[in-house]
């Protein structure tokens, strides 16, 4: 597969496993984070196996920064096949222990960041009548909930409807748009949280571990993929079996 993805959050974690998933495939990526040394690592990472990731800084949270992303690679590489948002953040605390600033933030970051790296790149995807490949992280909180994570559930809830209706509006220009929802996963992330914390959420899965980030990066490089052309509004989990929605 030949072409260019767009991958945010690509300093760590699943959204750098993913940008040298798409590598592997063949695409030629653009790792974006607000972490600009943590973007050049993952970049000098897939060099080092002679993959093609050049590395971009992003804030997902401000509109300004997301159109210079959106020119930079059009400039630098080309118009994306693929746009793929892994940009996302939270830490666990009671919803009442929420304070408006925190609320706002989570939902800047993990939908409102979704929309506008979406439309940056949208636009100039339909233009080009070749098709492409919307692919958004939510997470299995966004499906059913959780505790401690009130917040970035509704954040995550949010992407999913968006992405729905984004497949729906761009069917006829045969750009697909699907969420992946992974469950605990082993990020830098999950490592901030409380050992014990930790433990009892890998306790929870059915399999009886956290997930890896190549695990997630894997349903997402399927979504990106020419193979999923017939593929749109659909979400999947990747979970271990913590969660089974129909």
């Amino acid at each position: 597969m030949t072409g260019v993805a767009v991958v945010t959050g690509a300093a760590s974690g699943i959204g750098r496993a993913t940008a040298l998933a798409l590598a592997r495939d063949g695409l030629t990526v653009a790792a974006a984070d607000l972490d600009e040394a943590g973007a050049t690592e993952t970049a000098e990472a897939a060099s080092a196996t002679g993959l093609d990731v050049h590395a971009f800084t992003v804030d997902v949270t401000d509109t300004d920064s997301v159109r210079a992303l959106a020119d930079g690679v059009r400039e630098r590489l080309d118009v994306p096949w693929a746009v793929v948002n892994c940009a996302g953040w939270d830490e666990t605390r009671p919803f009442l222990d929420t304070d408006a600033a925190f609320r706002q933030k989570v939902v800047a970051i993990n939908l409102l960041g979704v929309m506008e790296v979406t439309h940056a790149f949208l636009g100039a995807m339909v233009e080009r009548e070749r098709g492409g490949r919307i692919v958004n992280v939510s997470s299995d909180a966004g499906r059913v909930g959780s505790s401690g994570e009130t917040a970035y559930a509704g954040a995550k809830g949010g992407v999913v409807a968006f992405t729905k209706s984004v497949a729906r509006e761009m069917a006829r220009h045969a750009i697909t748009a699907n969420t992946v929802c992974p469950g605990p996963t082993d990020t830098p992330l999950f490592r901030r949280q409380p050992s014990k914390l930790q433990e009892a959420l890998a306790r929870a899965v059915p399999m009886r571990r956290v997930a890896q980030p190549d695990e997630v990066a894997s349903a997402i490089a399927y979504f990106a993929s020419e193979s999923s052309g017939y593929v749109t509004g659909q979400v999947l989990s990747v979970s271990g079996g913590l969660t089974m929605a129909g």
